[in-house]
């Protein structure tokens, strides 16, 4: 008999499950250099990360100047297209990650992909680093159309849906993680190796983890 306690475990991508800063720092530095903006250095690009590219490309308009008389639109898409084709160079899983992962796949947990990542980038990036396999189902910020992103409670009721219902958890490291938990009735487990947007006590999530290592212990807690 199964005692863990949740059915679906789903991640959000960047800054959960992925330490994608590098790739994403640099893609956003090539974006500002092509319209003629201060690059932003990439150890503050993490603090700039979370809903999705052009949010990220917002806030650094904002620290570097200011968006009037720019081209957001055109940006972003120099953005996307330098971020597509240099996708994994950088990216690696958080430490722990994929003994956890294994961990949970042994529990029988379907696990779930839940970012407000464009679709079609994170399968690329899954694909690149050869995690898709590990995934019952992908969900992006795109994949049901605007206005549906997180913190909309959405796409994780769509997670529930694709999955046949059942206990779920999910795992983030934003408001907008726990925002979308809290809107979809489920609860959240917070990582404090995130891109946190507000302090750590204020995120509002069931529990918070500082290693991979804690998660299934957490999970088992809850």
């Amino acid at each position: 008999m199964n005692q863990f306690p949740f059915d679906i475990v789903g991640f959000d991508l960047d800054g959960t499950l992925l330490d994608t800063s590098g790739d994403l720092g640099m893609a956003l530095n090539h974006a500002l250099k092509m319209a003629g903006r201060p690059q932003v250095p990439l150890g503050e690009v993490s603090r700039l990360i979370g809903g999705g590219a052009k949010v990220m490309l917002t806030r650094a308009l904002a620290v570097t100047g200011g968006s009037e008389g720019v081209d957001v639109q055109a940006m972003h898409r120099d953005l996307l297209e330098y971020y597509e084709a240099n996708i994994a160079v950088h990216t690696r899983l958080f430490p722990g990650g994929e003994a956890m992962l294994d961990g949970l796949a042994g529990q029988g947990v379907k696990l779930a992909l839940v970012t407000n990542k464009l679709e079609s980038l994170a399968r690329k990036l899954l694909d690149e680093l050869g995690l898709t396999q590990r995934f019952a189902t992908i969900i992006g910020g795109d994949t049901l159309g605007p206005g549906r992103a997180k913190p909309a409670p959405d796409l994780l009721q769509e997670m529930l849906i694709r999955l046949g219902g059942g206990r779920a958890v999910y795992v983030g490291d934003t408001t907008y993680d726990t925002g979308a938990a809290m809107a979809a009735g489920i609860p959240c487990v917070a990582v404090s190796f995130g891109f946190l947007d507000v302090p750590r006590d204020q995120l509002q999530a069931a529990a918070m983890i500082d290693h991979y290592d804690e998660l299934i212990p957490t999970l088992m807690a809850l």
